[in-house]
C-alpha cells in the first residue's frame, strides 16, 4: 500500500475507534490518543489507544490484504484454554479493524538472558502444550500442514533467496540435491505426531506479561501439523540463539511435557531430536526465503540481518546428520561465498568453522 492509502486507512481507523467504544459501552476520553505501536511482516498495523490512563490495541488489517476472521476465531477459542492471547473486544471484519486488549510492549526477545531463559522457556513450553491440545476452531479442523505446503515453503528458499537475491543459476546436480533434501524433510515432518501448530511461535511473538505464562500473538496462520514445528521455532529462533546443550535440554523437557499431556507416545531421545533437527531445517529454509522476499518485494531490508544466523542453523544441523552432510558442504562451498560476494550480509558467523564429523540421529 502507498502512503496515501495508508493515511486514508489511518483516518478511517480514527473514525472507527470512537464508534467501537460506544458499541462496547466504554467511556472514551475527549483527549484520547492513537499511538503507533508497530507493524509486522504482513500488511497489519497496530496502534495503542490511550484513554483515562488505560490502553487498548487498535488493529488495521486491510481486508483486501489480510483475512482477520481466523485471528478472531482462534483468539476466542484459545482464551478458554488457559492461553494468554489478546482479548478481541470488537472486530469489524468488513473494514478490517479490531479492538484488542493490550498485552504491553515487552517481548520475550527483550527479556531473554542466560539467567532468565530457563523459567521463560519453561512457561512457553507449558503454554505450547495447551495450544497443541486445541483440536478445532468452531467445530472446523485446522488447515493441514501437508506435503504441498511444506514443499511450497521450502521453494521460497530456492526462488527468493538463491534465485532472486543471490542470483544463483543452479546446475542440474544442485537442483537434484535440493530436491532430495526437501523430500527427506517432508517425510520427517509427516511421520511425526500431528497437532495444532501456531506456526510463528518465537521470541517476537511471545510477550512477558503479568502472569506465569507468556502472552501469545500472531497466531492467525495456525495449522494442523508436526509436533516439533513450534518447538524448533522457539528454541532455534531466527532472532536469538543459544548453546546447543541448552537447546537439547529444553527440547527434551518439552518431550516429557508432551508425553504427559497425551500429545505423543513415548519415543527415543534420538528419534525425537532427529525430528526436531529436520523440522528446524524445513522452517529455516522457509524463513530465509521469506526474509529475502521481504527485502525484494516489500522493501523491508531489516530482515536480511537475520539470514546469517538462520543459515548457520542449516549448516550446523546438516553437518550433524550423515544423510544431510552433502547439503551442508554445498551451503559452505556455494551459498556462503555468494552471500559474501553480495555485500548484503555480515559474514562473521558464517566464517566460523564447523566441528568435524557427522552422526546419525534417527
Amino acid at each position: 500500500m502507498n502512503e496515501k492509502q495508508l493515511d486514508r486507512r489511518l483516518n478511517q481507523l480514527q473514525d472507527w475507534v470512537p464508534s467501537a467504544f460506544e458499541q462496547l459501552g466504554i467511556d472514551l476520553a475527549e483527549d484520547w490518543q492513537l499511538q503507533a505501536v508497530s507493524g509486522d511482516a504482513s500488511f497489519r498495523r497496530y496502534f495503542r489507544v490511550h484513554s483515562h490512563n488505560l490502553s487498548w490495541i487498535a488493529v488495521d488489517a486491510p481486508p483486501q490484504k489480510e483475512d482477520s476472521a481466523p485471528f478472531v476465531a482462534i483468539a476466542r477459542a484459545w482464551e478458554t484454554l488457559d492461553i494468554h492471547v489478546p482479548q478481541v473486544h470488537l472486530a469489524d471484519l468488513s473494514q478490517g479493524f479490531m479492538l484488542l486488549s493490550d498485552l504491553g510492549d515487552t517481548l520475550y526477545l527483550d527479556r531473554l538472558t542466560p539467567d532468565s531463559a530457563d523459567p521463560l522457556y519453561r512457561q512457553a513450553l507449558v503454554t505450547l502444550t495447551h495450544i497443541q491440545q486445541c483440536r478445532s476452531i468452531q467445530g472446523e479442523p485446522f488447515p493441514p500442514y501437508n506435503r504441498a505446503l511444506l514443499q511450497r515453503e521450502m521453494d521460497l528458499f530456492s526462488d527468493w533467496f538463491l534465485g532472486q537475491l543471490l542470483e544463483l543459476k543452479l546446475t542440474s546436480y544442485e537442483q537434484k540435491l535440493l530436491g532430495q533434501v526437501y523430500e527427506r524433510l517432508i517425510v520427517s515432518a509427516l511421520e511425526q505426531p500431528q497437532v495444532c501448530v501456531h506456526r510463528d511461535y518465537h521470541s517476537r511473538n511471545l510477550m512477558v506479561i503479568d502472569a506465569q505464562a507468556p502472552g501469545v500473538i500472531d497466531f492467525q496462520d495456525a495449522v494442523w501439523g508436526p509436533i516439533t514445528y513450534d518447538l524448533v521455532s522457539l528454541l532455534r529462533d531466527c532472532y536469538i540463539d543459544w548453546p546447543e546443550h541448552r537447546v537439547t535440554s529444553w527440547a527434551l523437557d518439552y518431550a516429557e511435557l508432551a508425553a504427559e499431556a497425551g500429545l505423543m507416545d513415548s519415543v527415543s531421545e534420538q528419534r525425537f531430536l532427529g525430528w526436531f533437527d529436520r523440522m528446524g531445517m524445513q522452517r529455516h529454509l522457509k524463513a530465509i526465503g521469506i526474509f529475502a522476499r521481504l527485502n525484494l518485494r516489500d522493501s523491508k531490508p531489516g530482515y536480511l540481518g537475520d539470514i546469517p544466523r538462520t543459515l548457520d542453523y542449516l549448516r550446523r544441523v546438516a553437518a550433524s546428520h550423515t544423510e544431510l552432510a552433502e547439503f551442508g558442504r554445498w551451503l559452505d562451498q556455494r551459498v556462503v561465498p555468494a552471500m559474501s560476494l553480495s555485500g548484503l550480509f555480515s559474514m562473521e558467523r558464517l566464517e566460523q568453522p564447523l566441528s568435524s564429523g557427522a552422526s546419525d540421529a534417527i
